[in-house]
């Protein structure tokens, strides 16, 4: 029977009825960050609507590396998913030896959300605006100090960019993502970073933190008072974050088709696009091509950013 439905071109009834079993989806750094945080709503309502539940599974450490090349080596069953970042296309260049190819060996699924970045600092740094913090740096020389969500993040290589272009001396602290980087931020164990829209506008929202500016070309609508970094006199500054999902490659087509199509339902609803409009975060609509394509875009641009600023990861 087996070879005759084959034969007629159908599917065979196991993987039609995927998912049989629950879904992980992988994140490559800690609970709380937007990354995590994006991974959750998602994975929510993609287990919702294809009856199995999506399980965000957290293992963070070297810029999200190590859950990069867990997915990558994960059976190519549908049954492990990635929720990639901009930081994985960063890595390609960045790192000098890594054990996977984001291009090559990833199915990508669908582009979820594009997030600005945000300049915030301590309110204990004397500043208010990005210029301030500059004159403050030069000022105090070797005394600043930035924090990252992980080497090769978006976040840091923002911090790295305004580094170079503002001609400034200071030092990067890197952290397992951007919970525990924003914590020690509002402690004042660090003065300032560029942070996910999602993962610092609460605390700005709270007076635990001070927004100077965004990172993308336009204003962000969460914060339409925000100057961007062009407008602070940083010429194309223009750096955002994104996430989506991918699988190890040889993931069955109708598992991406499924896990696509349920992405796609799950940010056109209205409540998912409040939640995700109060975090910042635009809601992306993308097939598995047009993600794939995306992705060699931003691995090729992204490089250019690395090269200027000299930084790299062994």
């Amino acid at each position: 029977m087996a070879l005759c439905a084959g034969a007629l071109g159908f599917a065979p009834a196991a993987s039609a009825q995927y998912p049989e079993q629950p879904i992980r989806m992988i994140v490559g750094f800690s609970a709380g960050g937007t990354t995590d945080v994006v991974a959750r709503i998602v994975g929510k309502e993609i287990g919702d609507l294809l009856g199995q539940p999506v399980v965000v599974e957290n293992r963070p450490g070297a810029g999200s590396n190590i859950a990069t090349d867990m997915v990558a080596r994960a059976a190519p069953d549908g049954y492990t998913i990635y929720m990639v970042a901009v930081t994985s296309a960063i890595n390609q260049t960045l790192y000098k030896n890594l054990t996977f190819d984001l291009v090559k060996d990833f199915a990508p699924v669908a582009l979820a959300v594009r997030v600005p970045n945000v300049l915030v600092v301590n309110p204990e740094v004397p500043v208010k605006t990005v210029k301030e913090l500059v004159d403050y740096a030069k000022a105090n020389p070797g005394e600043l100090n930035f924090a990252s969500s992980g080497s090769g993040t978006s976040i840091h290589m923002a911090g790295e960019l305004f580094k170079q272009r503002a001609g400034i001396d200071v030092t990067h602290i890197p952290y397992k993502g951007s919970a525990p980087a924003t914590t020690d931020l509002i402690g004042g164990q660090v003065d300032y970073m560029f942070d996910n829209m999602p993962s610092s506008w609460p605390h700005v929202a709270g007076g635990k933190l001070r927004a100077l500016a965004v990172t993308t070309a336009e204003r962000s609508e969460t914060a339409p008072d925000l100057p961007t970094m062009q407008e602070s006199g940083f010429e194309n500054f223009d750096v955002s974050s994104w996430f989506g999902v991918i699988a190890p490659k040889g993931t069955p087509d109708e598992a991406i088709t499924k896990l696509n199509k349920a992405m796609l339902t799950a940010l056109a609803k209205p409540e998912v696009k409040e939640r995700l409009a109060k975090l910042g975060a635009v809601p992306a609509n993308t097939t598995p091509a047009q993600f794939g394509d995306f992705i060699k875009s931003e691995v090729n641009s992204w490089a250019e950013v690395v090269k200027a600023s000299g930084a790299t990861v062994d």
